[in-house]
């Protein structure tokens, strides 16, 4: 439909002064499907999909109340932040069936419609969504295809999130449509038991190839969008394996069907879990290479561990989502840290890379940990409760505030899946804590506490964590990897390899200017009054750039004091300072000098190779 074909009040409220002109595609189909049977049911339409537009229809069968209130979540599962998604709905309408009765509505808040039903138990309410934000977790249409997150395309209807819902697509002509939901009877139409279950399934429609794949009797698919220089049939041979490692920790799959949605593009990076899908985007010509192959791998392997660690192990805050606003915990260092700690381990269980390989892996985690100040500021379980206004909202000053509950987490898991090996001769592992609390609380989804969460930890580990947790979750000490190490014969070698005296500072080149991105707390920049958004000039009266700012410091020595020419906002400012000694910015795992034969068994035993082999 077209927007002329409305016509509305202010944005606060509205009415219709006629009823509407509704184009065929926008109703195709919505008197298929018998209204005894179905109490909500919602219709996807994209006649112009170059305009970016879907075109939404909802219809509610037998409403017996005089008002119906309906409300678009502000957030989505597994991306923990309000995004505010209400903000791309347009052209909000609303009628009575059959005749088409303009029915009032006022809005009551940024996602929140109340429609004033007038008696009348038949309702349509229209809508489009703008949708030109390609992620996991948003909506695009194109003329190339269609994708949306359910969260950010459906509003629910308030009381009534545990009604059975129907969603028919109505797609271009040649244009397939591939989810998770099961499918009706009729063309195109899905059933959801919930809108639970409508927002954990995304929607892929368009000209993608689908590439289907059979492991452990259960049906798997990649559904493809977009052109790469990818091998699917070694990915697909890959993820196989992938699946039959993590099927093997918690001893076998629950679903019978599963979609890994893939979307390649120019520069992207991502993942998004749902309860028998997942949703990726990679760089399209990112698979060549070993390590890009490698990095792509990890991420199949992160989603999938989801579909068991937080789709249906999930802490009690998110037992039950309320999708109007943050949904606290402080446990997603282990929702999110612990599965990133299995991305890394998964792959090389499944014979994708050697063990050196993942100890190489390994070591580029610890040193970006190692090299976030943020770790000294941010205990772990902070991080994990200000999710929602800190990690997804980066800004010049938060690598020096806060660490990542992915990263810190997946470093605290280590440490604690090294103590339980260490203690029980690789006997037990962080693999039957996972076990545990499947059995505990991912079977039936019943949400775990912290409380529960450190008691299985315990049990698992046989001995008492209240320690542990204050020092390593609740507080900034920093983490003793090599006192962890040392029991399987490593250690953590630290140093630095490039000699550059330190400035303390990041520089980026934007639109022709030499841009001061980041200032590192407590070194020579910070104490300069150089600042993030300041634009660098020269150092010692010749123009540098950030291309040539570290070989520009090699010409120094730690100690020399130099001068920095910056433009401050408008003003020219001359910054003197000192240079300090070089960095420690690489941190490798390594052998020790003559291990004991209790630590060459214990590394074994963790790897199931020789600590000889990968040194």
């Amino acid at each position: 439909m077209d927007r002329e074909d409305f016509e509305l009040t202010q944005s606060t409220g509205g009415s219709l002064r006629e009823p509407p002109l509704v184009s065929t595609s926008s109703t195709a189909g919505l008197d298929l499907l018998p209204s005894s049977d179905c109490a909500i049911l919602y219709q996807v339409a994209m006649p112009q999909p170059e305009s970016h537009l879907f075109e939404v229809t909802l219809r509610v069968h037998d409403w017996q109340a005089q008002t119906l209130d309906l409300k678009m979540p502000v957030w989505t599962p597994g991306s923990y932040l309000v995004r505010e998604y209400s903000r791309h709905l347009q052209d909000f309408a609303a009628f009575s069936e059959p005749e088409g009765t303009p029915l009032r509505w006022q809005k009551m808040s940024k996602n929140h419609w109340q429609i004033e039903t007038q008696g009348r138990s038949e309702l349509v309410v229209c809508y489009r969504v703008f949708a030109n934000e390609l992620t996991v977790r948003t909506n695009h249409l194109d003329a190339t295809h269609g994708y949306f997150n359910s969260a950010a395309l459906f509003c629910f209807v308030a009381g009534f999130q545990h009604v059975p819902i129907r969603v028919k697509i109505v797609p271009p002509p040649g244009w397939a449509v591939t989810t998770a939901l099961p499918s009706n009877r009729e063309n195109n139409t899905f059933e959801a038991e919930n809108f639970d279950a409508l927002v954990d399934s995304p929607f892929e429609v368009g000209q993608h190839q689908i590439y289907p794949f059979e492991v452990l009797g259960k049906s798997h698919e990649f559904a493809i969008w977009g052109r790469g220089n990818l091998d699917v049939d070694r990915i697909i041979n890959d993820t196989q394996k992938i699946i039959e490692v993590e099927a093997a920790i918690f001893g076998g799959l629950p679903y019978d069907r599963y979609i890994f949605f893939l979307h390649l593009t120019a520069q992207a990076f991502g993942g998004l879990e749902h309860k028998n899908s997942c949703s990726l985007i990679y760089s399209r010509l990112g698979f060549r290479a070993k390590d890009g192959y490698e990095r792509f791998m990890q991420l199949v392997a992160h989603e999938f561990f989801h579909l068991w660690n937080i789709k249906r192990i999930r802490p009690k805050a998110l037992e039950v989502f309320d999708y109007e606003r943050e949904n606290y915990t402080p446990s997603l260092w282990f929702s999110e840290g612990t599965t990133s700690f299995y991305d890394l381990l998964i792959p090389f269980r499944a014979g994708i890379y050697d063990a050196k390989t993942y100890l190489d892996a390994l070591s580029r985690e610890i040193s970006r940990y190692l090299t976030t100040p943020g770790r000294l500021v941010q205990p772990l379980s902070e991080s994990s409760f200000d999710a929602w206004i800190k990690l997804y909202r980066p800004d010049s000053n938060s690598a020096n505030s806060q660490i990542s509950y992915y990263l810190k987490g997946e470093m605290v898991t280590l440490l604690l899946d090294l103590a339980i090996r260490s203690r029980h001769q690789n006997q037990r592992s962080l693999d039957d804590v996972m076990r545990h609390l499947w059995e505990q609380f991912g079977k039936d989804e019943v949400g775990f506490t912290p409380e529960h969460l450190k008691s299985v930890l315990e049990s698992v580990a046989g001995f008492d964590l209240t320690d542990f947790c204050d020092r390593y979750i609740d507080s900034t000490e920093e983490l003793p990897f090599d006192e962890y190490l040392s029991g399987f014969g490593l250690r953590l070698v630290s140093q630095d390899e490039t000699g550059i005296p330190t400035i303390g500072m990041t520089v980026k080149t934007e639109g022709g200017r030499e841009m001061v991105k980041f200032v590192e707390a407590n070194l020579p920049a910070q104490r300069a009054a150089i600042d993030p958004g300041d634009e660098l000039v020269a150092i010692d009266g010749l123009r540098v750039g950030a291309g040539q700012l570290n070989e520009r410091l090699k010409d120094y020595q730690s100690g020399d004091t130099i001068e920095v020419t910056v433009f401050h906002g408008d003003e020219l400012k001359l910054r003197s300072l000192t240079l300090a000694p070089p960095r420690i910015t690489q941190h490798h795992l390594k052998a020790i000098a003559h291990p004991s034969t209790v630590q060459q068994q214990n590394f074994e035993g963790w790897l199931g190779v020789s600590l000889s082999a990968v040194t």
